[in-house]
């Protein structure tokens, strides 16, 4: 038996019809958009500007041209923070993020921007007035994750945001565990810049990811190259979307972006997120119970997620990880999930926890069966 369950690192399966798509758009059309007037060039363009629609659609980017195809929410966060961060600027993020949005952070910080860590509770939430009191005159940025990799715990991004605009400062929002979990309206939440991975809740492919950007944000390319057009220029330009796209597309990923994208269309973004914080909700039920179990993130069910991280006393986190896969072929995720901040914040450095992450396609009787190996596993004691 083999369960995954290890959806906020990649979902996993896919809808079949991204599989159809990836395949049919190496087999069928197979040319690189942009480069070349025959058809099957211009039939890749087409595939291309239809998926930038559908995502400007789906997170309410108010201009298509502003979603920036990339490799992985890494890559659109480090285009977003290297693109419009400049020595003496300041930003402000928070205890929870991930290394993708905090490397990039400290990189710059190295070069002259000003840093501010603002401190999340021991639930993984940050106080918007914590934001408040950090902002100063030379505030350019406000960058946090919207959900946590960590505790599954939901940021009160539109308060956060709010504070932000009151100074005059841009918001990037990091999507990596809410897109295609979450609803997220862009221009409601007054979110400026939003970075996401297309292969986790959006449901494409690994190797895709955007980075959805304001009209009124000016950035500069992190990236020079071909951009299949505006090729007389010596310069990279930096116009939306080509200067921000050097060199060829991962066409065939992009293609599996949209049928993941449409995927949540039909099915409807409240059943999935319903779908899943029901499975993360019956996690802590089951689990709560297991003798030396804590569990991490917020209390209050309409502030966290599905995923769920949690320690087990006497258990190192990654010999449970261990047991689970040898024994049961369960697959998790246990350590410091590369945001290792978090973990001192909500008090399980160093050694991590175990973060069980249900998708859409997982099943009750495989969380069941998880429960049991758990139960049995801790009850044998540790080896």
């Amino acid at each position: 038996m083999s369960i995954y369950l290890d959806n906020a690192a990649t979902s996993h399966p896919k809808p079949p019809a991204v599989y159809a798509a990836v395949l049919a758009a190496m087999q069928q059309i197979g040319a690189s958009p942009g480069r070349g007037g025959y058809g099957a060039a211009l039939q890749a363009s087409r595939l291309l500007f239809e998926t930038r629609e559908a995502l400007a659609d789906f997170f309410n980017c108010a201009d298509s041209s502003r979603i920036v195809f990339t490799h992985n929410a890494t890559e659109a966060l480090n285009t977003a923070v290297r693109g419009l961060l400049q020595p003496g600027d300041h930003v402000v993020t928070t205890s929870m993020e991930h290394n993708s949005l905090l490397r990039p952070l400290f990189m710059l910080q190295k070069a002259g921007v000003e840093l501010s860590i603002v401190p999340a509770d021991t639930e993984g939430l940050v106080d918007p007035q914590a934001i408040r009191r950090e902002i100063r005159p030379t505030t350019r940025l406000v960058a946090l994750a919207h959900v946590s990799n960590v505790t599954g715990g939901i940021q009160p991004v539109a308060e956060i945001a709010a504070v932000a605009r009151e100074s005059g400062a841009l918001v990037l929002l990091d999507a990596a565990q809410s897109a295609g979990c979450l609803p997220i309206d862009m221009q409601a939440l007054g979110v400026d810049l939003l970075a996401a991975p297309g292969h986790k809740g959006l449901l494409g492919p690994q190797g895709t990811g955007l980075l959805a950007v304001a009209p009124h944000v000016r950035l500069h390319p992190l990236l020079a190259g071909g951009t299949g057009s505006s090729s007389d220029q010596d310069h990279q330009p930096e116009g939306f979307p080509e200067g921000f796209e050097a060199g060829t597309h991962n066409l065939p990923g992009i293609a599996g972006l949209r049928a993941g994208i449409d995927f949540l269309a039909t099915t409807g973004l409240p059943a999935v997120a319903e779908r899943e914080h029901g499975y993360g909700s019956y996690l802590r039920e089951q689990l709560a119970a297991l003798p030396g179990c804590r569990l991490y993130g917020p209390a209050d069910p309409q502030k966290r997620v599905g995923l769920l991280s949690l320690t087990v006393a006497g258990w190192d986190a990654s010999a449970l990880a261990f047991e689970l896969d040898r024994e049961y072929g369960i697959a998790v995720r246990a350590g410091l999930h590369c945001a290792p901040r978090a973990h001192r914040t909500i008090g399980s450095y160093p050694g991590g926890t175990l973060r069980i992450s249900p998708g859409w396609f997982t099943t009750t009787e495989e969380l069941e069966h998880c429960c049991t190996a758990l139960a049995t596993i801790i009850q044998k004691g540790n080896p």
